[in-house]
This record gives C-alpha cells, structure tokens and sequence, in this order.
C-alpha cells in the first residue's frame, strides 16, 4: 500500500486528490500539507512514499520545497504537480529531483500510473516530456534554446513574478528575501534575455507563453 502526502496551499485540490486516491485500492494512508514546513514536519513523523507537490505553494516556490525534500530525503519519491505547460518547468523539476511532472489536468488513471511508477523507485514521464528529455539528452547548444531556460530557478522564479507585474519590493517580500537581492536578480534577467525595460520583459513573457 503506497502512501501519499499531498502538498497543496488550496484545501479544495487536496481533497480532491485525496477523494481520487482514495478509490485506488493501492493507495494507503493519505496526508495532507498545505505548505512546505508541514510538509517536512509530516515527512519527519510519518512513513511516506510519495509526495504529490504543488509547483506554486502561496509564497514560496514549489521547486523551493522540492529541493529541500530532496536534500533531506534523497529517496523519496516526488510528483510535481502544476497548472504550468511541460515546457515551462519540467525539466527544471526533473533536474532538481522530482520523479514526475504533470499537469493538475491529467486524467486520473495517469496520476495513479504515475504514483505507482514513482512508488517503485521509478521515473514517470509523459510524451511530451520525454521529448523535451531528449532535445536535453541530444544536448541542443544554448543557442537553439529560449533565452530563459538558461535562467536558474530563482531568476526564472522572478521573471515569472515580474511578469505578473510585481514590484521588487512585493516580489521581495514574497520570497523573504531583500529588495537589493531582487534587483540584483532583477538584473540579471534584463542582461541575460537582452531586455532594456519593463515592457520588453513582459513582451518577451507573453510571447514564450510565460504569463500563467
């Protein structure tokens, strides 16, 4: 019996989850966490298999907690979950050592796929993931590659917030860190996607698809 700790900041997803899992006779025991620190605090009490992690947890990014969970419980078993396209942060989420990504819309028959795969100590990946996986293992120069996906996950964590019009300060504050560290992050940005001002990053964001 696998058993499941859902990390999700909207208790209506978490119980949706849990109503679906709750009908796979493999499923065991089910937790729920609405954010990362319940998350460890649960995963250091209570045996679990696998986690499902929301990619966006309110104020602190999902790739946050997932490499926080990785460097603590290296074997445990991680499925992303998002509202987020593959090709936004997939692979970003595979590097950073989840075992699956997939959209909250999937059809439940793959999510239960998917958590038995990634029970076994497997990886689960879709189609279109493992296509991107290959133009990764090909090894596709930077060059042929969105200006974006050479962004570490905090710069593209900010560029995502920045384009959603947030302020330096709000974005600050939303991540806990300081305004100088954000403008720097800020920075960074503009020099590696070759912006000049605010209107051209949001340019650049829609027109890769950015804006979710």
């Amino acid at each position: 019996m696998t058993r499941i700790l859902i990390v999700d900041d909207h208790m209506i997803i978490r119980r949706g989850l849990r109503q679906i899992l709750s009908e796979n006779s493999a499923i065991g025991d089910i937790h729920e966490a609405e954010d990362g620190p319940a998350a460890l605090r649960c995963l250091r009490s209570t045996a679990i298999d696998v986690v499902l992690l929301d990619i966006a947890l309110g104020e602190r990014d999902g790739l946050d907690v997932l490499k926080t969970l990785h460097g603590e419980f290296p074997r445990l078993g991680v499925i992303m979950l998002s509202v987020y396209p593959e090709n936004q942060f997939a692979l970003r989420a595979l590097k950073s050592g989840a075992h699956a990504y997939l959209n909250k819309g999937c059809n439940p028959d793959i999510l239960c796929a998917a958590i038995a795969k990634v029970a076994s100590g497997g990886l689960y990946v879709t189609p279109t993931v493992a296509e991107l996986l290959a133009h990764d293992v090909r090894g596709d120069t930077d060059s042929e590659k969105p200006p974006h996906e050479t962004l570490s996950n905090r710069e593209y964590q900010v560029l995502k917030l920045l384009a959603q019009g947030r302020s330096v300060t709000q974005i600050a504050q939303q991540l806990t860190l300081s305004a100088n560290t954000i403008s720097t992050y800020r920075a960074r940005i503009f020099e590696k996607l070759n912006l000049n001002n605010p209107a051209d990053l949001f340019a650049y964001a829609v027109r890769h698809e950015l804006m979710g």
